[in-house]
């Protein structure tokens, strides 16, 4: 069974969006989904610094619009449809990424609400400098606890051995200075907020209102959910979802778990990848993937779907 994940934020780097702009079509959809949400994505995934696409209502949409165009560069590798997959799921803003693919919503939807997810949140981060960063090791009791000592949130519980904790940038800089035991090291994230917390809990309100003009409609496979890692059936419970987990943690833990038990047998991770497959690689031992960081990765992504398919 493929899995098909999306990455979140902090996995933007400058220009990466560049190669897939060559691809035949590319330039002009990337175009028309700039005019729609008044926001140059060709200019920021490719020429814009690491600065520029670290502001939350930039990087989101940026990346909703990366995993959308490599999803459908990968359908064109060879005949599939969204069949081929027997589960998708997505990291954090990857989820609007996921509910495009899965058909929930339109790409369009998918495109306008992120844009309004994005400057709402940006909003709530300008209120208190908040931030993020990664604990890598140590036992996740023992590092909420942790966390929770210092005053930080464990905003994305990512499995694999790593926590990601959430607050001001006092608590931050405290915890970079105090690591939990058993823990090898901390690393500020290339986020502009302190995302699944409290902290976003006025974004909430702005989405909730910007979901009465979706259309969901039900999954068309397996859509799983990183607020539980549980599978949803409904589009209007997918879109519920989306609008809650802005200010509740990313279990991917959770969701990693469910993969296995439904027999996860490949991944592949749209662009900007890496991220999640690394994961993966940790908690999922054996478990083949890729991850589309270039166009280049299509034809390796093709051949694990081939396999799949025979």
């Amino acid at each position: 069974m493929l899995v098909l994940v999306a990455p979140g934020q902090g996995a933007q780097t400058p220009g990466f969006l560049t190669p897939w702009l060559e691809l035949p079509g590319a330039a002009d959809r990337v175009g028309a989904w700039s005019d729609a949400i008044e926001l140059d994505l060709a200019h920021y995934g490719t020429k814009a610094d690491a600065d520029e696409i670290r502001d939350t209502a930039v990087a989101q949409p940026l990346l909703v619009a990366a995993g959308l165009l490599s999803a459908s560069a990968l359908a064109t590798t060879r005949a599939n449809d969204r069949s081929t997959f027997g589960a998708v799921a997505g990291h954090s803003v990857g989820e609007i990424t996921a509910a495009a693919y899965a058909g929930v919503i339109s790409e369009a939807e998918a495109l306008s609400f992120v844009r309004t997810r994005g400057l709402a949140m940006a909003e709530a981060s300008a209120v208190t400098e908040t931030g993020m960063a990664a604990v890598l090791g140590g036992e996740t009791d023992v590092v909420v606890a942790h966390l929770e000592k210092l005053g930080l949130a464990p905003a994305n519980i990512n499995g694999a051995g790593q926590i990601v904790a959430a607050g001001t940038l006092e608590q931050i800089a405290a915890l970079t200075a105090e690591k939990p035991e058993g823990s090898m090291k901390v690393v500020a994230l290339k986020v502009a907020g302190a995302f699944h917390t409290h902290h976003m809990t006025p974004a909430v309100a702005t989405l909730a209102k910007a979901a009465q003009a979706l259309t969901p409609a039900d999954p068309e496979l397996k859509y799983v959910s990183n607020k539980d890692g549980l599978v949803v059936a409904t589009g209007a419970d997918v879109v519920a979802r989306l609008v809650g987990q802005v200010a509740n943690p990313v279990r991917w833990d959770l969701c990693m778990e469910t993969f296995a038990e439904l027999g996860v047998t490949g991944i592949i991770e749209l662009c900007p990848g890496g991220t999640l497959t690394g994961l993966a690689k940790r908690a999922l031992k054996g478990v083949p993937s890729v991850a589309l960081k270039t166009p280049d990765d299509l034809e390796k992504a093709a051949a694990l779907i081939a396999e799949h398919a025979a």
